[in-house]
């Protein structure tokens, strides 16, 4: 399989194997107008199997949202076809419609204005409550 090198955008890397798809959806990927490639299943010396996205282009991606599925993920940065930063990625304490709350009881499933806002609440199992309802975030 060949997939070309990329000119200026970024390479998501390290992330679990089987992970890409969920990213892929909360990253919004489906509308960008630049050449996305996804690879799954790469073989990797670290961590046995990978999968990997690549963006060769100027989409913006929140880094909050890559930290939330797959924290250990690394984000490489390309310039004229040169990586110019890598970035390890650190959990983040709160998350802002990233995910909404399933709770149909919550205000956020009548006050359709509110941002749905979760924050870390067990950090050791990556654990994320609604601000308003204290339901887990799936």
């Amino acid at each position: 399989m060949i997939i070309g090198s990329i000119k200026n955008g970024m390479v998501i890397d390290h992330i679990t194997a089987g992970r890409s798809t969920e990213l892929y959806d909360l990253l919004g990927l489906e509308k960008a107008e630049c050449e996305v490639a996804l690879i799954r299943n790469a073989v990797s010396g670290k961590m046995g199997r990978k999968d990997i996205i690549k963006i060769n282009g100027d989409f913006p991606v929140d880094i909050n949202v890559i930290a939330y599925v797959d924290p250990k993920a690394t984000i490489n940065i390309i310039k004229d076809g040169v990586l110019v930063e890598k970035k390890a990625l650190q959990t983040p304490q709160k998350l802002v419609n990233v995910v909404k709350c399933q709770n149909p009881r919550c205000i956020t499933s009548t006050e359709q204005e509110l941002d749905h806002v979760f924050v870390l609440t067990e950090p050791e199992a990556g654990v994320y409550r609604c601000i308003y309802c204290e339901a887990q975030a799936k």
